[in-house]
């Protein structure tokens, strides 16, 4: 009997312990369902549910408020969502840890960017490339925050000063050649977008662009063979008809 006592005793603290603890056991579980929810989020961007990705990281966000690559993320999808002023505020809420923080500044331009608030944008991409100048992904959105004020030569700057940092970057060069036409430098920006299309890293979006500034160029056959690349017949034929009156249009003016 005695010995039974001295068990119990001994066995008392212990699992009293556990029980007056809820918030270890608490905490024990989060970081089990943290991993997943990680990777759920990842694949729900990967395969453009970007509502799933934002759900899953709100998650993670709720309670790791001060981890940098969620709340990116998390801004991102937000981003990509629709929700860009709110993923601005995520961002603000993050360079208040980390001030000055090229990643979370690049990311707030974007965010500024897509809310069409372009004095905040460029703010935030200046202090972006000032901070990090060999930031390729910073002079990449700085050059198309530029664009959209009308400072196509500071543009095709800031592009070319991304190009230096990753050169062949499909996207880099897409933009560049989108600038290029906007400056009626037309050949030149088909040169360009034609080079980024021929990466193997290049997506549809690279191709239905240069497809269109084929058909304003004239080169109708070549532009539907590019929009059927990517495009069900359907949506290819529909397609081709846009890119002949397009042909069509340019051919007039």
């Amino acid at each position: 009997m005695l010995k039974r006592l001295a068990v119990l005793l001994a066995l008392g603290p212990a699992v009293a312990g556990c029980a007056a603890n809820p918030d270890a056991e608490a905490r024990s579980i989060a970081d089990a369902v943290e991993p997943p929810l990680r990777a759920a989020a990842a694949a729900a961007e990967t395969n453009h549910d970007y509502k799933g990705a934002v759900q899953h990281l709100s998650t993670l966000y709720q309670r790791r408020a001060g981890d940098r690559g969620i709340g990116v993320a998390l801004a991102r999808n937000l981003r990509y969502d629709g929700q860009a002023q709110t993923a601005a505020d995520v961002m603000q809420a993050q360079l208040v840890h980390f001030p000055g923080d090229p990643d979370l500044l690049t990311e707030l331009g974007k965010d500024y960017l897509a809310a069409d608030r372009m004095t905040l944008a460029l703010r935030a991409l200046e202090q972006a490339v000032a901070v990090a100048p060999k930031a390729w992904d910073a002079y990449a959105t700085l050059g198309v925050a530029l664009d959209t004020q009308g400072r196509g030569a500071e543009a095709l700057a800031a592009f070319g000063r991304a190009l230096e940092l990753s050169p062949d970057n499909p996207a880099v060069l897409n933009n560049m050649g989108l600038s290029l036409a906007l400056a009626g430098r037309l050949d030149e920006a088909v040169a360009t977008l034609t080079r980024a299309a021929d990466l193997p890293s290049a997506n549809s979006q690279v191709r239905q662009n240069l497809a269109l500034l084929l058909a304003f160029k004239g080169d109708v056959a070549q532009a539907e063979k590019l929009a059927r690349h990517d495009l069900p017949p359907d949506q290819a034929r529909a397609n081709a008809e846009i890119l002949r009156a397009l042909a069509a249009s340019a051919k007039g003016q």
